[in-house]
């Protein structure tokens, strides 16, 4: 399966692109259930997610907290919009690092590609600034090293 690919849309916009080798159920179940999450959403190497809060409702509460084990971390808050079981996921997360970014509205589809997954995740961000100092972070690359365990993942489910 293809590689994430990563592009921007007018001054706000990051597109999120991914094929996986898995029915849309899994890959939306890997997006939604905590004890999932937790064995993919680790971004680089080295990093564990020792908190782990998904609510997965319209209105629940998100919480993820990473640790790269050396006493570094941050920690991400959010809630869920709207689910669409196996199709769509609408939520807003902040980055704490350790002060909380600006929301990102993100929508993500999960539409069947042949016997896989096209994951196609659209964020919103408030303003320019915020989306370059969001892509500034290295974020592509703890994205696409996160794609890749969820990969691994559902090979083995």
């Amino acid at each position: 399966m293809s590689k994430l690919t990563l592009r921007t849309e007018g001054d706000r916009y990051v597109v999120v692109t991914r094929r996986f080798a898995a029915p849309p159920e899994a890959v939306y179940r890997a997006h939604i259930e905590p004890q999932l999450v937790q064995k993919w959403m680790l971004g680089p190497e080295g990093w564990t997610m020792p908190v782990c809060i998904n609510e997965a409702r319209p209105g629940g509460k998100i919480r993820y907290e990473w640790s790269n084990g050396k006493g570094g971390g941050f920690h991400l808050t959010g809630e869920f919009l709207e689910l669409e079981p196996y199709s769509r996921i609408v939520h807003v997360e902040r980055m704490h690092m350790p002060d909380p970014t600006p929301d990102n509205h993100i929508e993500t589809r999960f539409d069947a590609d042949g016997t896989g997954t096209l994951m196609t995740m659209r964020m919103t961000l408030p303003n320019a600034e915020v989306r370059e100092a969001m892509l500034a972070t290295g974020m592509e690359r703890g994205m696409e090293a996160s794609y890749a365990r969820l990969e691994q993942l559902m090979a083995r489910v």
